[in-house]
């Protein structure tokens, strides 16, 4: 079946608003029943982080990541992180000319907009590790020489939480550099058919366009910078955020790049809603999937069942609410 077109025709200087509804309808169109998850990565897209999404083999992991990437004008790559990916895979790599005997750095696929590393934890620690820098810093060091990636840079995570084989699970310094971490989860039976009717002859995904531009994309992000956030609300975030690292249980609580994210997807949350400020129902719709996957759990706590998600909701409800 094929989708219906979203107007092409677009005005200058879209508001952020108006790029986070196009790319959420553009999106929405291929993956059905997820407007919650939607939100989270367009989020995380606007305020500069990247994401990890960790769910069951066909819940629409890498399907959510092409829709995004396939809604903008931008490189997109993808990669299949196996056990014996190395980092120059990912990187790339110096080759000799032999015509005047000098390297050539040849760019690896993280050299693009949108990176898809799909099943990052069945890469081994030594390749994985090649992500840190470009995750914090938006550059690569190959062969001594800094590298800048290309602006926008969004790196789009996916692992399986039940293969436990043939893994490598992603240390705490990776999982700090990931602003989200969330699940999909299972769609309604009445949203699974209206999937099944619109693969009958083709996949979805096939038939999407770019609705927004790389100018459009800067637009947003620079538009999401400027939203208010009060110095209650500022004390608000730092608050939750030490919550964790007292709360019983917990080995190792978020760290201040986790206060920041949370105040960066937030500020994004606010935009996409038409505020020009932070509200705290924007920090308590995000603190979870922002936070409790930087959360290292005493082993007790693990066996008693005890989660990093209870931990964050209840620092949440253990703290006021700034008026």
């Amino acid at each position: 079946m094929a989708l219906s077109p979203l107007p092409t025709q677009k005005p200058a200087n879209l508001s952020g608003q108006a790029v986070y509804q196009r790319l959420s309808d553009n999106i929405q169109q291929v993956v059905k029943g997820q407007p919650a998850a939607i939100r989270k990565l367009l989020a995380a897209f606007a305020s500069g982080g990247h994401v990890l999404l960790e769910d069951h083999p066909g819940t629409g992991k890498t399907t959510l990541a092409k829709a995004l990437a396939f809604s903008v004008d931008v490189a997109f790559k993808r990669i299949q992180f196996t056990p014996d990916l190395l980092p120059s895979d990912i990187l790339g790599v110096s080759i000799l000319d032999p015509e005047n005997r000098t390297f050539h750095f040849h760019e690896g696929p993280i050299f693009a907009n949108i990176v898809l590393a799909d099943e990052i934890n069945r890469a081994s620690p030594r390749t994985q590790s090649a992500l840190l820098e470009a995750k914090a810093e938006s550059q690569v060091s190959v062969d001594g020489t800094l590298n800048q990636l290309k602006d926008p840079f969004f790196v789009i995570a996916t692992q399986n939480p039940v293969d436990a084989r043939g893994t490598y699970p992603l240390p705490e310094a990776q999982m700090d550099r990931f602003a989200l971490q969330f699940r999909l989860g299972y769609i309604s039976a009445e949203t699974e058919v209206e999937i099944l009717s619109h693969q009958i002859e083709t996949h979805p995904i096939e038939t999407v366009s770019p609705c927004v531009t790389r100018e459009d994309i800067f637009g947003l992000k620079q538009q999401v910078k400027q939203i208010r956030v009060s110095p209650e609300l500022k004390r608000y975030v730092v608050d939750i955020v030490n919550a964790t690292r007292q709360a019983e249980g917990v080995q190792l609580g978020a760290s201040p790049r986790g206060s920041i994210a949370l105040m960066k997807v937030a500020q994004a949350l606010a935009l996409f809603d038409g505020y020009d400020f932070v509200t705290p129902d924007h920090i308590q719709e995000i603190a979870v999937p922002v936070l409790a996957h930087r959360l290292v759990m005493e082993a007790q706590s693990r066996f008693s069942g005890h989660t990093a998600e209870q931990v964050v909701t209840d620092s949440l409800k253990s703290l006021p609410v700034p008026a």
